[in-house]
């Protein structure tokens, strides 16, 4: 049985044909989004219908009817979309917090971290990020899609999904990234993971404005401008 690439860990030292990255461009008119079948599973909620159900053809994303898009990205298992006025939106699922939204897995895994002496990489996360309350709504699988709001307003003009991360660039050229980041595919310095976005400061250090972005499977690429 073949190994899915979105899962399966890339082999280390060693060139590979998952590591390709294909770029991944806005679909449609730009006034409706659809979502073409899935060749997986697609019980994850990934198309955005409010279902986990595969579909056999094109179908219209209804909860985004009448909202004009520019741009849209599909992950692993996770889906986004951007619109004209630069809104993102997001569904699928949300195991690594690569939605934006409370992940309990994440919670979880954060948790043991710090009780297993993984302070280290505890001390590197802001205390937004921090294990979330046990009461909180953590969410798992987001079926229709979700308005994100990031931190001041931001408006956003490109997404790119990895398998379970995600990356988008404002109108400003910051560059965002949250979700799994095992292999330090978030560009943070560290290899947390994160249900929440961040700023990729390092850019910000260098004067560099980010320009385009894609994310390979446990990657991500950047296209920027120096001063």
């Amino acid at each position: 049985m073949a190994l899915c690439p979105h899962c399966t860990p890339p082999p280390l030292g060693h060139g590979s044909r998952r590591g390709l990255v294909e770029r991944q461009s806005a679909m449609g008119c730009g006034r409706c989004l659809s979502v073409c079948p899935c060749v997986s599973s697609c019980r994850h909620g990934q198309l955005g219908h409010g279902t986990l159900e595969s579909e056999p053809q094109p179908r219209l994303v209804e909860a985004l009817a009448g909202v004009p898009m520019q741009a849209v990205a599909a992950g692993g298992w996770h889906s986004a979309s951007v619109s004209e006025a630069g809104d993102l939106y997001v569904w699928g699922w949300n195991e690594s917090g690569q939605l934006a939204l409370p992940s309990k897995a994440l919670a979880e895994e954060q948790a043991q971290a710090e009780d297993t002496g993984g302070a280290g990489d505890a001390e590197l996360r802001s205390p937004q990020e921090q294990p979330v309350a046990e009461d909180a709504a953590f969410i798992s699988i987001q079926a229709f899609p979700a308005l994100l709001d990031l931190p001041q307003e931001l408006e956003v003009t490109q997404v790119s999904c990895g398998s379970r991360h995600t990356a988008v660039i404002t109108r400003g050229g910051e560059l965002f990234t949250w979700g799994w980041g095992k292999y330090g595919q978030l560009g943070h310095g560290d290899k947390a993971s994160s249900d929440r976005p961040r700023r990729v400061q390092h850019l910000v250090a260098e004067g560099l404005r980010a320009e385009e972005v894609v994310c390979g499977p446990w990657t991500t690429y950047v296209c920027v401008l120096e001063p």
